[in-house]
């Protein structure tokens, strides 16, 4: 009798794209790679969930997403900002590569990791690797937080 070898169930594929992390010991901002895992919710859409919680240790992050860059113009790929509000809410430690960027002029100091990814369009349906050519809409983010 011919067996035929049955394949096994298909594991849903993670994806990596870098992203920039912001570390408050750090002086400037470092582009990491951070895994995706599919979304299996199509209520959530299509866009697959960031793991982004090994860089936070303090509890559960955050997420925002930037829309507009310099002068409110609307980014043709939108920024998500995860964050850490524990660390914003006990305003320590300061995050040291988010005052570098922003050359210390920001009205208010932002605290704890950052980790930011960026979408592949405006639909925010999947992400591209983001890099430093993001940084000038993420410094005129921080410099507007107050």
């Amino acid at each position: 009798m011919n067996m035929i070898a049955t394949p096994p169930p298909a594991e849903p594929q993670h994806i990596e794209v870098s992203a920039i992390l912001f570390s408050p010991e750090d002086e400037r901002p470092k582009i990491i790679t951070i895994r995706c895992r599919p979304s299996h919710k199509p209520s959530q859409g299509m866009c697959p969930n960031p793991l982004v919680q090994p860089h936070f240790l303090d509890g559960q992050p955050e997420g925002i997403v930037l829309t507009q860059g310099l002068n409110g113009e609307p980014l043709r790929f939108p920024l998500q900002l995860w964050y850490s509000p524990s660390a914003l809410q006990k305003a320590a430690p300061v995050n040291r590569a988010i005052f570098h960027i922003t050359s210390g002029a920001a009205p208010k100091s932002w605290c704890g990791t950052v980790v930011v990814l960026k979408f592949n369009g405006s639909r925010r349906q999947g992400y591209a690797d983001a890099g430093s050519n993001d940084l000038p809409a993420l410094s005129a983010y921080f410099l507007a937080y107050k």
